[in-house]
């Protein structure tokens, strides 16, 4: 038994090289194993095409349809699938320890959007200088993001001190 040819997608009618194939036809009724040949004359007989199904089985599954149609469906399928996929993006925040209250909030509406749109939210918190020296201050602005956004986001990733900066990752419930 051979696999599918290097043509890309199954094989029709005399591309078909075993000499017997379960076959199914137009109508979904299983006639079992039958030589190709003749699978290929009663696929013939009804204006239709042998499209080999499942080429690993053994002998390989073949149904009697229209080809055509068979892979206009099969590409229509595959756009929908594509079309329905959402890719999730990693938006980031940037804080500062000594933020402003009118900041924060800008920077708080901006995580809703985020949030909003599925996205995840990475929240990087920025020391400089003498900033260093007390990071509990910055621990104390991503605990006060962290507990505004508790009931609509997991915690993906708790904050991390990452050189001169923490970082958190919010993700959509």
């Amino acid at each position: 038994m051979q696999g599918p040819s290097s043509k890309k997608g199954p094989r029709v009618n005399n591309d078909i090289e075993e000499v017997e194939v379960r076959l199914i036809d137009e109508t979904g009724e299983n006639h079992g194993a039958v030589e190709t040949d003749k699978a290929i004359a009663m696929a013939k007989t009804a204006g239709l095409d042998l499209v080999e199904i499942s080429p690993n089985a053994t002998p390989p599954v073949c149904k009697i349809l229209d080809y055509g149609k068979y892979k206009y469906e099969a590409q229509k399928k595959a756009s929908l699938a594509r079309k329905k996929q959402k890719t999730v993006e990693v938006k980031e925040i940037k804080l500062r320890p000594g933020i402003e209250k009118h900041d924060y909030d800008v920077k708080m509406r901006s995580i809703e959007k985020f949030l909003g749109t599925g996205d995840k939210v990475k929240v990087t918190l920025r020391y400089r200088g003498r900033e260093m020296a007390h990071q509990e201050i910055g621990m104390d602005v991503l605990k006060r993001v962290r507990e505004q956004f508790a009931e609509v986001t997991k915690i993906e990733q708790m904050p991390k001190v990452e050189g001169r900066q923490t970082v958190m990752i919010l993700a959509p419930k």
